[in-house]
């Protein structure tokens, strides 16, 4: 309250809140007023090509964000030589969550990439040992899947890489 007690002494002081004589009251607050929003002003413009009641509907995507359980299975294509000559034989190679089992994989790469899987073969990839100066460390483990799909059918998994 000290504060409040300042303000109010400063204001008097200043003779804005009370005459000197008169009985002092609280103050008083006024509500403002709220501002309405300007309307928009709408350009006149020729109906001929188009109407504003009819909007087309847009084409629904498979799926619906990167929230999705697919992106969490797939987890990135592996791109290597032996993966890039497996690709002519329509095997593609991905990195893959550990958890994942084929099924998983299958229905991911089938709402990611719209193609249905023919054959998933998984393997788990122990980590390479490898020297960082004086140190030895360990790269990670990971699971990778090879998803071979019907002849014919292809997947751009270079697009972003």
């Amino acid at each position: 309250m000290g504060l409040l007690n300042n303000f109010l002494h400063r204001k008097q002081k200043k003779g804005q809140l009370s005459q000197i004589g008169e009985k002092q009251s609280a103050p008083v607050v006024v509500a403002k007023e709220k501002k309405e929003p300007k309307a928009k002003k709408e350009k006149e413009h020729d109906h001929a090509g188009h109407s504003h009641a009819e909007k087309k509907a847009e084409p629904v995507m498979k799926f619906t964000g990167k929230n999705t359980t697919a992106f969490k299975v797939l987890v990135k294509p592996l791109i290597t030589e032996k993966s890039a000559i497996a690709e002519s034989k329509n095997k593609y190679s991905f990195v893959v969550a550990k958890s994942a089992n084929k099924n998983q994989i299958k229905t991911a790469i089938e709402e990611i990439y719209g193609v249905k899987a023919v054959n998933v073969n998984v393997s788990n990839i122990e980590g390479r040992r490898v020297r960082f100066g004086r140190s030895m460390g360990r790269r990670n483990d990971y699971k990778k899947a090879i998803v071979t799909l019907p002849e014919g059918k292809t997947i751009d998994i270079h697009v972003g890489v």
